[in-house]
């Protein structure tokens, strides 16, 4: 049942945010395979910019990323992924990997620009091609690809033309690359994504203006030549959801009956927990959820944004006509969550910058931090914002099976990372016992929330596969299940947590 009123969203929002699911009976089980429902998908995920390199080969066109990333000071260790891993000339021998760790699906991106070099226009078949061949070789290994449409590629030739994701222009020309992939792969690719995480593409490209195409308002973030925080995040937001919808009625209306397919989104979200009992900071944690994953969310589950967003962005934020409402409710056979980490919320009292500015961060009246004072501080992954807090995915299931229905969700992206440091050999890099314990309790929490909270939760991706260029950190950050070795030739390597999840996979 969906929780729609006021009162039932905030009786059920009262309950998990004080209790939190805290509790898990089967900590101290040693979970397997078998210990999830028959037809559970375990795999890994994958994006193609932050893996393939070959950006000038075989008629691929360039992206805003490609801009980003040769622009001095954006990269954190000042490298580019032109190179990347290479998966581009390796992906059979990555393939293998996974089939001898007995994953079971690989979550894979497309890049647009090597499908439509600019953005619309003729198809590059040399890209279809090679596609064509990696499909075909994660079936031949018995590996189901789930394939992302959109994982912040865009072909930089829709930016330069009409602002990307700005103009209303892109969800036509995102429809027929859609469609074209829908056509050139459906016949195989059983699993579709639309867009890998919308809300972080529009907050950090045109509210903080960290990634590109770097737009945020000039006197809120000195680094940014233009942008508005107040108006394009929501601007943006708003033709990323209507592209998914256009992109999901086109396979609904002309390929899902032949195809036998399922198509989806995949949303990022935190799970937030309220400092204090205090109602104030309940509520506004409640706002931090619905200006993350409710954003994203609600209109794909109630055909409009949250009632929070609606009230505080006023004017600011754009309006669904009813057909778009129509279109977008209900565009999806699953929710793919990334999800990594908790925070705290509490209600931003003062709100200074929301006074002089505004931005989405200030819209939601919410101060979120990964500490609160009194508490333990939870272990940390090396990325700054990844705190390891694993009760924190079962709660964000049980959230979304109180407010939004209890829809099919797939974890999509869940992992952690370790530094890339010169002080640390690969031996002892690769005795990655963090990681180890990290999925062991997120997996232990996330059968909980299936097993005894009966949350629809089908398959877990493991982010991921290999050490990658995790974008504005470069190649700082590992968090591969294989090491790879930068200064000799890409080589990868099986850390601990390779023999941990072939053991986890393959109990019988």
């Amino acid at each position: 049942m969906l929780l729609r009123s006021k009162n039932d969203q905030f009786v059920a929002m009262m309950v998990l945010f004080l209790v939190g699911f805290h509790g898990i009976c089967l900590a101290e089980e040693n979970i397997n395979r078998r210990s999830f429902p028959e037809g559970f998908v375990f795999g890994t995920a994958s994006a193609a910019y932050q893996y393939e390199g070959a950006v000038k080969e075989d008629g691929r066109g360039p992206t805003i990323w490609d801009k980003f990333a040769h622009t001095f000071g954006k990269i954190l260790d000042f490298s580019n992924a032109d190179v990347a891993l290479d998966h581009y000339h390796r992906f059979q021998e990555d393939i293998q990997l996974m089939k001898d760790m007995g994953m079971d699906a690989f979550r894979l991106s497309i890049a647009w620009s090597r499908i439509f070099p600019n953005g619309s226009g003729k198809i590059n078949q040399a890209g279809v091609d090679h596609y064509n061949k990696v499909i075909d070789s994660l079936l031949a290994n018995g590996i189901g690809p789930y394939v992302t449409l959109y994982h912040w590629d865009l072909p930089l030739a829709l930016e330069d033309k009409y602002k990307g994701w700005l103009s209303p222009d892109i969800i036509q020309d995102f429809a027929i690359y859609a469609e074209t992939c829908f056509l050139a792969f459906g016949d195989r690719v059983k699993h579709w994504i639309t867009l890998n995480e919308p809300h972080n593409f529009v907050q950090q490209g045109y509210d903080l203006g960290s990634q590109p195409p770097a737009r945020c308002s000039i006197l809120l973030h000195a680094f940014c030549s233009e942008g508005n925080s107040g108006t394009e995040p929501y601007i943006a937001a708003h033709n990323a959801l209507l592209a998914h919808a256009t992109a999901v009625n086109i396979y609904r209306q002309k390929y899902k009956q032949n195809q036998q397919g399922s198509i989806g989104i995949s949303l990022d979200s935190y799970w937030y927990e309220s400092a204090t009992n205090h109602k104030e900071d309940i509520e506004a944690t409640k706002r931090a959820m619905d200006f993350q994953l409710g954003w994203f969310i609600e209109p794909l589950v109630f055909g409009n944004y949250p009632s929070t967003m609606i009230s505080r962005v006023g004017s600011r934020l754009p309006k669904f006509s009813q057909e778009e409402s129509s279109l977008l409710k209900g565009s999806f056979d699953f929710i793919g969550i990334n999800h990594y980490t908790t925070w705290y919320a509490r209600s931003n009292i003062t709100n200074l910058i929301g006074f002089l500015f505004n931005d989405t961060t200030s819209d939601s009246g919410a101060t979120v931090l990964p500490l609160r004072l009194g508490k333990p501080i939870p272990d940390r992954a090396n990325s700054v914002w990844l705190f390891i807090v694993p009760h924190g995915i079962r709660s964000l299931m049980n959230y979304i099976r109180v407010k939004y229905g209890n829809p099919t969700i797939i974890i999509t992206e869940n992992g952690m990372d370790d530094p890339n440091s010169l002080f640390i050999s690969r031996k002892d890099a690769l005795k990655d016992e963090k990681r180890i314990k990290y999925h062991k309790d997120y997996l232990t929490n996330l059968l909980a929330s299936i097993r005894e909270d009966g949350c629809n939760v089908k398959g877990y991706f493991v982010w991921s596969l290999l050490d990658n260029w995790e974008w504005q950190e470069g190649f700082s950050s590992r968090f591969g299940l294989y090491y790879v070795d930068y200064n000799d030739n890409l080589k990868r390597y099986p850390k601990n947590s390779v023999k941990w999840f072939n053991n986890f996979l393959s109990s019988a």
